[in-house]
């Protein structure tokens, strides 16, 4: 297992330093960039990888995951993850619902809810996270059981 390198198309790193890629489907994969080892496709159709390791939660594009349980589950394995190895976080798009799921991962990382949109914003992709709805699921998840 490795991590990403620096020059990595839509690499984050977390607050706590762990780094992973988003991106978005459509835009295919970027030339020249490594492969990811585990990829986490949030998408209303499945989507499995053949080259990698992947999973997939049920997420309609402008909506929230259809199991709000299970996305947050699938977001923890993604960020334990993402201490020894390289994860990519996709939508099909790569702003909206993979915007979520980055601010979701700086929570986990340490950012409070209030400050995750912004911080998201400010590390991914200025217009991450697009809806409402979107928004006050990263303010007001409660990652405790």
């Amino acid at each position: 297992m490795s991590l990403w390198n620096d020059s990595t198309t839509g690499l984050v790193t977390l607050p706590d330093g762990r780094r992973i890629r988003g991106r978005g489907l459509r835009e295919g994969l970027p030339a020249n960039d490594e492969l990811p080892e585990f990829g986490l496709y949030l998408t209303a159709r499945r989507h499995q990888e053949e080259t990698w390791e992947s999973s997939w939660i049920s997420w309609p594009d402008f909506r929230l995951p259809r199991s709000p349980g299970a996305a947050i589950a699938a977001l923890t394995d993604a960020y334990e993850r993402s201490a020894s190895s390289r994860v990519e976080i996709a939508c099909d798009g790569g702003t909206g619902r993979t915007g979520v799921a980055i601010a979701l991962l700086a929570r986990l990382a340490g950012v409070s809810g209030e400050d995750a949109v912004r911080w998201a914003r400010a590390n991914y992709r200025q217009r991450a996270i697009e809806t409402p709805w979107q928004r006050r699921f990263v303010a007001r998840f409660d990652f405790e059981p």
